[in-house]
């Protein structure tokens, strides 16, 4: 069930969650869930992303009881229906990535915090032996869009503060191999900046890791365009495209077919660019 993260792939989210950003995501129920799951495989996921805890900028907390029971419940349909594909645990609690593993089988851990919102997380990824997506924001879902000041430009720091975080967890017994970035689009910053990181992606996909592109949908697209999450497809394949020719090979999605087909497209693309 282990996944080449070195290749483009689609990563699908699951919301088993009420109140994500994006309402055509949220599957609430368990037979919500397993429509979403079989729309994934049929649409050509190569990884599905099990949330249980809305992210979305000033998002209610939840209990580790009730997020755990959302992310089992999704776990336990994919599982049922699909065996063998790969699948991410989004959560920042230690807890639910032990027990997901524990009850589940391997899981890859997407951390929003990067081990910072809960201490316990690296010393259970490093346990665990997991796959391990570590993402940059300042704060918490409640607080980061008022943490968007930084000293110097938005990529330098991005770039920086992953080399630090890389050095701590490595230290903490986490593969390096292991280790995956995010650079947070949307997560304590502003529109411009997600932008302006936008543009220098090259420079974290330069650091020698994975890089995740985490765009579908976002207030940074619909925002730009004077619309909803609802009407921001076209912007997220074309910023999905921008980010796989920059380097970033894990495209994170609502949409699996457009972007199924936006890294099939950019595959030949690639391939008879070098021949040319």
């Amino acid at each position: 069930m282990r996944i080449d993260f070195s290749q483009p792939c689609v990563m699908a989210v699951l919301n088993a969650t009420p109140d994500s950003f994006f309402a055509g995501s949220r599957t609430a129920d368990e037979a919500a869930i397993e429509c979403r799951v079989r729309e994934c495989l049929d649409q050509g996921a190569d990884l599905i992303d099990v949330g249980g805890y809305s992210s979305r900028s000033g998002a209610d907390v939840v209990a580790p009881d009730e997020e755990w029971r959302r992310v089992s419940t999704a776990l336990g349909v994919v599982r049922r229906l699909a065996p063998h594909m790969p699948v991410s645990v989004d959560t920042f609690r230690a807890s639910v990535a032990a027990q997901a593993a524990e009850r589940f089988g391997e899981v890859i851990i997407n951390d929003i915090s990067a081990g910072e919102l809960d201490p316990a997380m690296p010393a259970t990824v490093a346990r665990l032996g997991v796959p391990y997506i570590i993402m940059h924001m300042k704060g918490d879902p409640q607080t980061m869009q008022t943490l968007t000041d930084y000293r110097s430009d938005i990529v330098t720091e991005v770039c920086g503060y992953f080399g630090r975080r890389v050095a701590e967890l490595t230290a903490a017994g986490i593969r390096r191999g292991n280790i995956v970035l995010d650079p947070g689009f949307g997560f304590a910053k502003t529109l411009e900046q997600n932008y302006e990181l936008l543009a220098g992606l090259h420079k974290l996909c330069a650091l020698g890791f994975p890089v995740l592109a985490g765009l579908s949908r976002k207030s940074m697209i619909y925002r730009a365009l004077d619309a909803s999450p609802a009407d921001a497809l076209a912007g997220t394949v074309a910023l999905g495209w921008e980010a796989l020719r920059q380097g970033a090979t894990v495209l994170r999605v609502h949409d699996v077919r457009e972007a199924a087909d936006t890294v099939r497209l950019f595959g030949l693309y690639e391939q008879n660019r070098k021949q040319a």
